[in-house]
């Protein structure tokens, strides 16, 4: 028969991460723009568990107010000192009590499970296991504890790699440490965990081993090795980054959008991008971007926190800052940087120019070195530019200014009252000609540079 279906997670994350050498919790390192431990916790949560504990240390209070923010308080418990997984996990029994269903136990320091992979655990123990164990196929087997099965494919034991036998050592379906259970039998097992070990810690391992000793079942569910890497370095850290990577590239690709460069282009956590969107070398992205279908980013272009329009054109050498939304058909240039600006429809701003706080109507042109001077020291304003303007090369827009539809600007002006519509504005001092004064400049300068 079934069990419950309720679902907690524990995340262990009170590891020390030395071998990080950061002043930084090792968990709130980040993993394509997002923490690790924040991974983690959207993965607890994408599993519908009604209840999340995160076991911090005394030393990463960082870690502790960042899972309070995420989940509220009471959803951590404190491991101090740290003697084990076996004690982390026991560490959240307090804060599991009265919850009756299955929990899972995570750890912060490993992103990239997938929901398709660790309700495998869940359903393992849904459908009856008392434990279940996600573990993966290794290509080098060499430093990692190693699941023993029986014919009938039932979980047997978890052999450390330094404790295995010859026979047991060639076995390459290794333990990620990932283990599900009803919260009655993983505590009770727990209670009976000895540190009789080497280390003289509490292992979370040892679960297995004692409840097949109660006639209990235990079984192995799989994941890749991608996936259930853990970081424990920075080394390790890059390798989780480019594992993301790799498989955000292809998983793109395979729906559609261009990468002419995949290894140049990097990607966030929440990248959402259509079909038919073409993507050149060396662009990055940052969080919160999305690009629709028909997009066209050019090289060096850097992108976060941005919404690219049907048909728009960024870059090359472009920066789309948060809150910017350009428009369908758009087109931002070279040297362009755009921040909390709404671009629309056929906008064009080619060269130069920095757009900030600002609304664009349709097929406006901006000119080059146009800057709309939006800061005071103190206080953000708001530039408001109509439909069909032509904004002239080297003009200031001084905030808070309105440009009214197919108004014009002279180049070089400097504006800092409000345009009427289909109005030209030039704001620059007078030109003023000194006949000869070019002559004689450079006739002197040439009998200065010969007497030298």
């Amino acid at each position: 028969m079934p069990n419950s279906k309720k679902r907690a997670a524990i995340i262990l994350a009170a590891g020390h991460g030395t071998r990080m050498k950061s002043s930084l919790s090792k968990v709130l390192h980040k993993v394509a723009g997002r923490a690790m431990m924040d991974w983690v916790i959207a993965l607890a949560k994408d599993l519908e568990c009604e209840k999340i504990i995160v076991v911090t240390g005394a030393h990463n209070q960082d870690a502790t107010n960042k899972a309070i923010e995420q989940l509220g308080e009471g959803s951590t418990a404190l491991q101090d000192p740290p003697m084990g997984t076996g004690h982390a996990v026991n560490c959240a029994k307090d804060a599991m009590a009265g919850f009756d269903g299955n929990v899972i136990v995570l750890y912060a320091d490993t992103p990239l499970i997938t929901k398709e992979t660790a309700i495998k655990a869940f359903e393992a123990i849904e459908n009856g296991a008392a434990v279940s164990i996600l573990g993966f196929e290794s290509v080098d087997p060499t430093p990692y504890g190693r699941l023993i099965e029986n014919e009938k494919g039932d979980l047997l034991e978890i052999v450390e790699a330094k404790e295995a036998t010859p026979e047991q050592f060639k076995i390459n379906f290794c333990n990620s440490g990932v283990m599900a259970a009803s919260a009655k039998d993983l505590f009770t097992h727990l209670a009976n965990v000895t540190n009789n070990n080497s280390k003289g810690e509490y292992y979370l391992t040892d679960v297995v081993g004692l409840a097949v000793a109660a006639g209990q079942r235990c079984v192995a569910v799989r994941g890749s090795e991608d996936e259930v890497l853990g970081v424990n370095s920075r080394i390790d850290l890059a390798a989780a980054e480019s594992s993301f990577q790799t498989k955000k590239r292809n998983e793109l690709m395979a729906k559609g959008v261009t990468l002419t460069a995949p290894e140049t282009v990097f990607f966030s956590h929440d990248t959402q991008i259509e079909n038919d969107v073409i993507i050149e070398p060396h662009v990055v992205f940052g969080e919160g971007v999305t690009i629709k279908t028909g997009a066209h980013i050019k090289s060096f272009t850097h992108i976060e926190g941005g919404q690219i329009e049907k048909g728009a054109i960024i870059g090359p050498y472009s920066r789309i800052r948060p809150g910017s939304v350009i428009g369908e058909d758009a087109h931002i240039g070279n040297f362009v940087e755009t921040k909390n600006a709404k671009l629309s429809k056929g906008v064009k701003a080619n060269h130069l120019t920095y757009l900030g706080d600002v609304t664009i109507g349709e097929k406006t042109n901006i000119g080059a070195g146009t800057i709309t001077c939006n800061y005071d020291g103190y206080f953000k304003y708001k530039t408001e530019i109509g439909a069909g303007v032509l904004i002239g090369s080297d003009t200031m827009l001084v905030a808070p200014v309105k440009v009214g539809d197919k108004a014009m600007t002279g180049s070089g002006s400097t504006i800092t009252k409000d345009i009427p519509e289909g109005s030209l504005a030039v704001g620059r001092a007078q030109q003023r000609n000194i006949d000869g004064w070019a002559n004689n400049f450079h006739a002197e300068s040439q009998a200065k540079k010969a007497k030298k």
